[in-house]
C-alpha cells in the first residue's frame, strides 16, 4: 500500500455482564443446545443490560484500546464507529462516544456496513492516515444486537450477542501495517438480510410493531451459502493484493457467524485450526464487533507476536464483504 505505512497501535473489548446460555434459550423457543452447538458452534452470547446502549459498550472498548497505544483522547484525530445498532439515528454514536472520551480534536462519524462494518471502518481510517490528513485513529465496531432481536424466532435469536471491540491506528515502521485491503457489497442480497422496520421506508407506526420488522430477519441457507463462497475468495484477494501466500498466515480473524463457515474457510485457505481466533462459542455473532472482539481477546492471549502476518475477513448484510491483510 502506498504512503505512510499505518497499523495497530492498541487493542481494547468489552462485553456485557448478563451472559444467555443455550440453555436459557431452551427455555424461551423450540431448540435445544445439541442442536445450537452442531449448528453453529455456539455455547453463549453476553447480552446488554437496559441501561446499556451501543455508545456505552464502545466506551469501554476505546478506553481500553487506548491505554494500550499509550494515547490522550485529547490527541485522537478521528472517531469511527462500526455499528447497525446505534444509540439514535443522530446524532451519531460516534459522537456520543467522542463526547463521554472528552476527544474534543477528533472528527467522529458512523459506518453501516452490517457484520463487515469493522473491515470497512479501518479500511476508511488507514487510507485517512495514510494520506496524511491525519495522524491517528479510533475504530470500533459496536453493537446491542439483543435490542433488535426477536426472542420469539428461534432460527435469529440463537445467533446474536452484544459486544465492542477497538483499535488505535497509527504510523508504524515501514514493511509492517496493513498490507491490502478488499472490500464488496452486492446490494441486490439486500433483502436476505435486513432489519426494515423504522427508517425512511418503513418509519414506525402501530403496524411496524405489529410487523416485527424492526427485529432483525435473515434468510438462513441462503445467507449462509452467500459466505462460504465469499469468506474464501474475499480471503484470497486480500492476499493477492499484499503478496502473500496462504500458507505464511500466522492467524486468520473471521467474522464469528457460524463454526461450519469458519472451517469452510480454513479448508479453502489450508489452514490449521490452530492458526484461527474462534470465539463465538462465548459472544455468539456481534456483528460489526466480532472481528475486533476477537482480534483484542488474541492479543490478551499472547497469541499474536511481533512480525505475524494476520487475515481479517468478515461477511454481512447488505450484502457486503471485507478482508485485510496486516503485519503486526
Amino acid at each position: 500500500m502506498n504512503g505512510i505505512p499505518v497499523g495497530i497501535l492498541g487493542t481494547g473489548m468489552y462485553v456485557p455482564e448478563r451472559v444467555l446460555t443455550n440453555k436459557d434459550l431452551e427455555k424461551m423457543v423450540e431448540t435445544s443446545d445439541e442442536w445450537i452447538v452442531s449448528r453453529t458452534g455456539m455455547s453463549e452470547r453476553r447480552i446488554a443490560s437496559a441501561e446499556q446502549a451501543s455508545s456505552d459498550l464502545a466506551y469501554e472498548a476505546a478506553l481500553e484500546a487506548l491505554r494500550q497505544a499509550n494515547l490522550a483522547p485529547q490527541e485522537l484525530d478521528l472517531i469511527i464507529v462500526a455499528t447497525v445498532t446505534p444509540d439514535m439515528s443522530f446524532p451519531s454514536t460516534a459522537c456520543i462516544v467522542q463526547s463521554r472520551l472528552g476527544a474534543k480534536k477528533a472528527a467522529a462519524f458512523d459506518l453501516s456496513a452490517a457484520c463487515s462494518g469493522f473491515i470497512y471502518g479501518l479500511a476508511n481510517a488507514t487510507g485517512l492516515i495514510a494520506g496524511g490528513m491525519y495522524r491517528n485513529a479510533l475504530v470500533i465496531g459496536a453493537e446491542c444486537l439483543s435490542k433488535i432481536t426477536d426472542y420469539t424466532d428461534r432460527n435469529t435469536c440463537i445467533l446474536f450477542g452484544d459486544g465492542a471491540g477497538a483499535v488505535v491506528l497509527g504510523e508504524v515502521p515501514q514493511g509492517r501495517g496493513f498490507q491490502s485491503f478488499e472490500l464488496g457489497a452486492d446490494g441486490s442480497g439486500g433483502e436476505l438480510l435486513k432489519a426494515s422496520g423504522g427508517g425512511s421506508r418503513h418509519p414506525i407506526s402501530p403496524e411496524l410493531f405489529d410487523s416485527k420488522s424492526q427485529f432483525i430477519y435473515m434468510a438462513g441457507k441462503e445467507v449462509f451459502k452467500f459466505a462460504v463462497k465469499i469468506m474464501g475468495s474475499a480471503a484470497e484477494e486480500a492476499l493477492r493484493k499484499a503478496g502473500i501466500d496462504k500458507s505464511e498466515i500466522d492467524l486468520l480473524i473471521p467474522h464469528q457467524a457460524n463454526i461450519r463457515i469458519i472451517q469452510s474457510a480454513l479448508e479453502r485457505l489450508e489452514l490449521p485450526e490452530d492458526k484461527c481466533m474462534i470465539n463465538l462459542n462465548k459472544y455468539g455473532n456481534v456483528s460489526a464487533a466480532s472481528i475486533p472482539i476477537a482480534l483484542a481477546e488474541a492479543v490478551r492471549e499472547n497469541r499474536i507476536r511481533e512480525g505475524d502476518k494476520l487475515l481479517f475477513v468478515g461477511f454481512g448484510g447488505g450484502l457486503t464483504w471485507g478482508s485485510s491483510v496486516l503485519v503486526w
